[in-house]
């Protein structure tokens, strides 16, 4: 991190962080829930210097106590949303349970290469709040965290906001004054007074895996929703309607003077971008659009792209995001965020490769079906999932797994071979992607059997974690 003369976490502006040091080391939560491996999740601490002889192995498993929590996304107890405040320290990951609602909160300042379990949240606490199905983690400038939520006590779906205390991390209570019908991921920007929400569905049916009816029947998302942050009232929903089915990955840009930002639409496969008009309402337009594929031999008879993940570079030049079905990452200039071109991608396992059983039929992007990649020896199952850019935009790091009971229903061979984690190296001046084929962090050797890695996170903060005011 760089000197700020005694300042508090992270870095005063976007840019700075750009110039920040180098990542040698990333956390990512595996999960053994729903596989053939009776074993708790744990948090993998993985060496990414390339000056170290251990750089691309697992150094450190930190075994969570308890059986079938889902880990998923992470966070930071501070962030550079707290810069100016010298007391604050961030030394705390946050680990939210997407499926037992448990919360782990992992010190990794003591040791950042073996991280320990610092404090913890029951089940029965999130309960108290009526809060199920825990999703995105941020810190608030104020000391305090938040985490979005997807479910009722119950698991029906309910979108909602649990105010977590940052030093005595117990719940301090829901923050919202209303709660909406889904949940997902939020970004906030206090700079113009608001909060915007996305949403996923009813935990009580992704939970089980994902069911096209389910989408018909209304218990899959399509809206956005804007909050007053100082009143923490809803003012407006977005509804996307069919072009943003499912809507989830939720960026601002990182400019906190930005009024605007991007939402993956995952069943829809489109990116929308979301912005506020002069009169002060705010508004969508979709700007890229993925086609699907028509397809034989597979569960439907046209297959989506499904954006799982996308991210901005901290200079907000680049978009990137994941088609976890297609098996593409792509890179998009938003320069003009009206108008995004594209300027690199790359392929990266996916449902249509030549060696799999899928037949494309109809393809208006391509013009054969791209080949299986292998790795060291190794293919690489499942698609790209979740992305982690490093700050200064140079290397994009890849996971393949997005949630156990989905990878079991579409690719069934993550779970008996294990996801992986990638490299692309990227070309942050002209555009363009390339992937690594030196590196690899093969999940499936894993001493307790395959695992399935998810969202990767610096010690330091990345292009997902920090919010600046």
């Amino acid at each position: 991190m760089a000197d700020c003369g005694g300042c508090g976490p992270g870095y005063a502006t976007p840019l700075e962080a750009m110039q920040g040091a180098k990542e040698k080391l990333v956390y990512l939560p595996c999960i053994y829930r729903s596989t053939e491996t009776d074993w708790p999740d744990y948090l993998a601490t993985v060496d990414v210097d390339p000056e170290s002889e251990d750089c691309g192995k697992v150094i450190h498993r930190l075994e969570m106590p308890y059986k079938g929590d889902e880990l998923h996304h992470s966070g930071w107890n501070a962030c550079s949303s707290c810069h100016g405040d010298k007391t604050r320290k961030r030394n705390r990951l946050v680990l939210p349970s997407l499926v037992s609602g448990r919360v782990y909160f992992v010190d990794t300042a003591t040791n950042p290469k073996a991280p320990s379990i610092a404090n913890m949240i029951e089940p029965e606490e999130m309960k108290a709040v009526d809060a199920s199905a825990l999703h995105t983690a941020h810190c608030l400038a104020n000391g305090d965290i938040m985490i979005s939520t997807m479910g009722d006590k119950d698991g029906n779906g309910k979108g909602s906001f649990v105010i977590v205390d940052g030093k005595e991390f117990k719940v301090k209570g829901t923050w919202e004054k209303t709660s909406v019908q889904f949940g997902y991921d939020f970004w906030y920007q206090p700079r113009h007074n608001v909060m915007i929400s996305s949403e996923w569905g009813s935990p009580q049916k992704f939970w089980q895996g994902f069911n096209p009816a389910d989408v018909a029947d209304g218990h899959y998302g399509h809206k956005l929703y804007v909050w007053d942050w100082s009143t923490h009232e809803m003012i407006q929903e977005l509804d996307l309607g069919n072009e943003g089915l499912i809507p989830l990955e939720l960026r601002f840009l990182h400019d906190p003077n930005a009024t605007q930002g991007f939402v993956a639409a995952a069943l829809s496969s489109n990116i929308i971008r979301f912005f506020k008009k002069d009169d002060g309402k705010w508004a969508t337009e979709k700007v890229i659009d993925v086609p699907g594929k028509k397809v034989e031999n597979w569960a439907l008879p046209g297959m989506p792209a499904l954006i799982t993940d996308c991210l901005l570079s901290l200079d907000d030049k680049y978009l990137y995001f994941s088609n976890w079905l297609h098996g593409d990452l792509r890179q998009y200039d938003v320069t003009d965020p009206r108008n995004p071109k594209l300027t690199g991608q790359v392929w990266i396992g996916g449902s249509i490769t030549k060696e799999g059983s899928v037949k494309v039929t109809e393809d208006s992007e391509l013009t054969e079906q791209p080949n299986a990649l292998f790795i060291k020896g190794k293919q690489i199952h499942g698609g790209p999932q979740m992305i982690q850019l490093s700050l200064d935009g140079k290397r994009l790091y890849v996971t393949t797994s997005l949630y156990s009971n989905w990878d079991n229903q579409f690719y069934p061979e993550l779970a008996k071979k294990g996801a992986t984690m990638l490299k692309i190296n990227v070309d942050h001046e002209k555009g363009g992607m390339s992937i690594d084929k030196d590196f690899l962090v093969d999940f499936g050797e894993e001493p307790h059997g395959p695992s399935l890695a998810h969202e990767v996170r610096y010690p330091g903060g990345d292009c997902t974690s920090d919010i600046w005011m």
